[in-house]
């Protein structure tokens, strides 16, 4: 399938773009981006210098992904969501200087396959979301999200567990199950895991 970019997109000639990817109005994609096959890059959006996506991950309206980021497969970014890449933000040095890109160390965020971040969250890194995690709209995470687990708030706290379809688990007698598919989990501490069979 052929890659569709629409005119007043920015790709930089640099960037890999996987077959059947669309990158939509007034987007960036910086220098070194290597993105999947199938992938969505809405409007307004931005992906910064290096950044790695799998295969279709959307990135929704005006999200903000900065380097040196790197999304799995199958991650869903919302609108408006800022993957952050700077732990001591300052526009100047202790001397007053303008900072350059040489005066700071880029950290980044990494999604894990499946993982979805809620519309206006923010990701303060560096951070790792586990797979099949979500991330409620308008959460600030600071610090690692298990696999499955649904987090939300300012700063975010685990406040349940979801399955792959992205539904909320429910209590099935020692187990957890999604309503949606069935699928029944174990918990182990702070960790969940699907149970085979």
């Amino acid at each position: 399938m052929a890659v569709r970019v629409v005119d007043s997109a920015d790709v930089s000639p640099e960037a890999e773009i996987g077959d059947g990817s669309s990158i939509w109005h007034l987007a960036q994609v910086r220098e070194k981006v290597r993105m999947g096959a199938g992938c969505i890059v809405g409007r307004g959006a931005y992906i910064g210098t290096g950044v790695r996506m799998g295969d279709n991950c959307k990135v929704q309206n005006y999200a903000l992904v900065y380097e040196p980021a790197v999304l799995g497969d199958g991650v869903f970014i919302g609108p408006a969501v800022v993957l952050t890449n700077d732990t001591f933000p300052r526009a100047v040095n202790p001397d007053g200087s303008l900072k350059s890109a040489h005066d700071w160390e880029p950290v980044g965020v990494t999604v894990e396959d499946g993982a979805s971040i809620g519309a206006r969250a923010v990701c303060v890194a560096p951070v790792r979301i586990g797979r099949w995690a979500t991330v409620a709209a308008g959460a600030v995470v600071t610090r690692d999200v298990p696999a499955h687990a649904l987090v939300a708030g300012v700063p975010a706290r685990r406040i349940g567990w979801v399955g792959r379809a992205g539904v909320r688990l429910v209590p099935d007698g020692e187990l957890w199950r999604c309503p949606q598919t069935g699928q029944a989990y174990t918990t182990d501490g702070d960790t969940i895991r699907e149970v085979e069979g």
